[in-house]
């Protein structure tokens, strides 16, 4: 009997301290103030490449967003256009940025300036698609507190690697041209036993 009190009082401090923590701890991004004016250098529907084209992201304080004195930080983050989440679970956005998956590829974190400026040069590892930049001013305790991206009319593609190297090609030519020289020296080898 005391252990399954044990267990509801167990139960019961989860479930309060899930409550307490979605009541107060989770930023939503229909509460974040756009104060931000995000601007990225490639134009509108320009297409990227992966490890060879760079991203010029700038970032300032909007004339009429007020006082920025609580932001110590901005973070700048590739995220997924909308077009690009269509039928795509994991890159859909939420309101609950907790849960929120359009920002998945990380530009900078940086203390934070009025006016800021970061050059990126597109990852390897950021997959085929249309993205647009956000970035977030974040308190001292690292709270995400104002926003501003470059959405809606700055979409740009990215086009990831294939993973086809030159010396991939050059691997794969060479161990056919084996492969084949083989063949041809065991048959032959097998052909001249048969003789004998």
């Amino acid at each position: 009997m005391a252990r399954q009190g044990m267990v509801m009082a167990l139960l019961l401090v989860v479930l309060a301290s899930g409550c307490l923590e979605s009541a107060t701890g989770a930023a939503m991004l229909s509460q974040l103030k756009p104060t931000l004016a995000v601007t990225a250098s490639p134009t509108h529907n320009q297409v990227l490449h992966g490890g060879e084209d760079v991203i010029t992201v700038t970032w300032s304080l909007n004339a009429t967003a007020g006082t920025d004195a609580e932001y110590k930080k901005v973070k700048v983050s590739l995220c997924y256009a909308p077009v690009s989440q269509k039928g795509r679970e994991w890159r859909k956005t939420h309101d609950d940025l907790k849960k929120d998956k359009t920002c998945q590829f990380k530009v900078t974190e940086q203390a934070y300036a009025a006016t800021g400026t970061v050059e990126y040069r597109v990852a390897l590892d950021v997959p085929t698609a249309t993205y647009f930049v956000r970035a977030y001013a974040l308190d001292a305790s690292g709270t995400k507190v104002a926003y501003g991206q470059t959405l809606p009319g700055a979409t740009f593609d990215v086009v990831s690697i294939t993973g086809v190297t030159t010396s991939i090609k050059v691997a794969a030519a060479v161990f056919s041209t084996f492969s084949v020289a083989s063949l041809a020296f065991f048959f032959y080898i097998e052909k001249r036993k048969k003789n004998n």
